[in-house]
């Protein structure tokens, strides 16, 4: 509908307009009178007055559609979604809606258990055997396919008691401070554990060092173990990891040699050590991821 465009011409319906009659009715003429060719005032002021009225209406029904408008745009930006465009593209004030960014940060990475486990001021977590070497006397440690049974565990400060031939020197000259032992039992092979703890890894790593084949420790017998390597070849191994040295005895329960051709108990030997290995390395990593690099 336009208004006021290509010059005067027939009265349309207006439904704001009083007296306006739709398309095709016959409407009078408000500039006749009864038929005497002069106008009607009081038709004209009332044309007049009602036209006033329909523009105050118009003018408040945009001037609503704005704030409507308004409105909307502002829930938009509040919940962060694409800014409204603008009429013609150009001209819009904009406003900046994406989630708040920080400056990347990063917590400090965790010690390597290595590191802790070289020095006794960093590796502070309870020890004894039920720490690092766990389960009680008749409990079942599973390592692969190999199914042992533990038996007796030991504590002492006194490294040397614990030791045989050349091993007491070799721990008394560098410091240990502590043994732990444990044994396991299968198929009538027979392995104690022990483990050397010392101050420093350099202290562990020069006990080890200077160890030869006849540094052993003292088969642990008790709670369901008979004493074994007592008089019999036993095979032994060493090795340290960072403040620990530790060593394995092997022998056979019914006090029989070992041979090179005994895997069963090359076998036992070298997984209770590589178990001990991995406690001794969980101890580290456990204690890593407690405590943030200093």
């Amino acid at each position: 509908m336009s208004y006021g465009q290509g010059g005067p011409g027939p009265q349309q319906w207006d439904p704001w307009t009083p007296q306006s009659q739709q398309p095709n009715a016959v409407a009078p003429e408000p500039w006749s009178q009864g038929g005497s060719g002069g106008p009607d005032w009081d038709a004209l002021a009332e044309a007049s007055a009602a036209k006033a009225k329909r523009r105050r209406i118009v003018a408040a029904g945009a001037a609503a559609a704005v704030v409507a408008a308004g409105a909307v745009t502002a829930v938009l930006l509040t919940r962060g979604g694409e800014e409204p465009s603008t009429a013609g593209g150009s001209g819009g004030a904009s406003a900046s809606t994406g989630t708040p960014s920080f400056a990347p940060t990063s917590a400090p990475p965790p010690l390597d258990p290595e590191e802790i486990l070289a020095d006794s001021r960093k590796d502070t977590a309870p020890l004894s055997p039920a720490t690092l070497l766990p389960g009680k006397a008749g409990g079942k440690l599973t390592l692969g396919q190999a199914v042992y049974v533990k038996g007796p565990s030991a504590e002492t400060a006194d490294c040397a008691s614990a030791a045989q031939h050349t091993l007491p020197a070799v721990l008394n000259a560098n410091g240990c401070t502590k043994m732990l032992r444990a044994t396991y039992t299968r198929d009538g092979v027979a392995v104690t554990v022990g483990v050397a703890v010392f101050d420093t890894a350099g202290d562990a790593t020069a006990a080890r060092g200077q160890a030869d084949k006849a540094a052993i420790i003292e088969p642990l017998s008790g709670k369901g173990v008979k004493p074994f390597c007592d008089g019999a070849v036993c095979r032994t191994t060493m090795n340290s990891y960072g403040r620990y040295a530790y060593f394995t005895i092997t022998g056979f329960t019914g006090g029989k040699d070992v041979t090179a051709q005994d895997k069963k108990a090359f076998d036992a030997g070298d997984q209770l050590a590589h178990y001990t290995f991995q406690q001794i390395h969980r101890r580290g990593e456990v204690q890593s991821t407690a405590a943030p690099a200093s």
